[in-house]
C-alpha cells in the first residue's frame, strides 16, 4: 500500500496490509505531530504534496526496500492537510521473516522519503507559521518543472 491521504491515517489497516505468514518481524515508524518545534509551541500542522510525483518516490522507496532486503511487504501512507498535534502524518510498516530486515528497512523508507519525496511541512505557531525546509525534495520537484 503505497498512498496519500487526506483523513487521519488507520494504523490497523497499515498493519493489516503488511501481514504475511511468512513474516516473523512487523516494524511500524508513525510520525506524529508533536507540540513543539525551535523551543515554539506548535499549534498543528499543514502538509502540502506534489502527489503524482510523490506517489512515483514512494513506490520508488518501497522498490528499493524489496532489493535490498528480503521483506514480505512494505507500505508508506503519508497525510497531506492540516495535522492536529498528536495526530499521524505517516506511517510505514515492513514485514519481513526476522527483525533485522524489518528494522533496516523501515528506517531507510523514512530517512529516504524525508531527503526524496516531494511533501512539505507548515508549521503552525501562536505568533504566526513557518515552512520546514524541504531539502532534497524540493530540489527534485524543480528537476521536474526543468524537463
Amino acid at each position: 500500500m503505497i498512498s496519500i491521504v487526506t483523513e487521519p491515517i488507520d494504523i490497523q489497516e497499515i498493519f493489516r496490509s503488511v501481514e504475511s505468514k511468512e513474516a516473523g518481524a512487523v516494524d511500524i515508524f508513525i510520525g506524529t505531530t508533536r507540540n513543539n518545534s525551535s523551543g515554539k509551541k506548535v499549534l498543528f500542522l499543514e502538509y502540502e504534496a506534489f502527489a503524482e510525483m510523490a506517489l512515483k518516490e514512494m513506490e520508488a522507496i518501497g522498490d528499493e526496500l524489496r532489493i535490498r532486503w528480503n521483506i514480505c511487504a512494505a507500505s508508506i501512507v503519508h497525510r497531506i492537510g492540516r495535522v492536529d498535534i498528536g495526530e499521524a502524518s505517516v506511517i510505514i510498516a515492513v514485514s519481513s521473516a526476522h527483525r533485522k530486515e524489518a528494522f533496516e528497512s523501515c528506517r531507510f523508507a523514512i530517512d529516504t522519503l524525508k531527503k526524496t519525496v516531494p511533501i512539505w511541512k507548515k508549521e503552525y505557531f501562536e505568533d504566526g507559521a513557518a515552512w520546514v525546509d524541504g531539502g532534497a525534495a524540493i530540489g527534485n520537484v524543480q528537476l521536474l518543472m526543468e524537463k
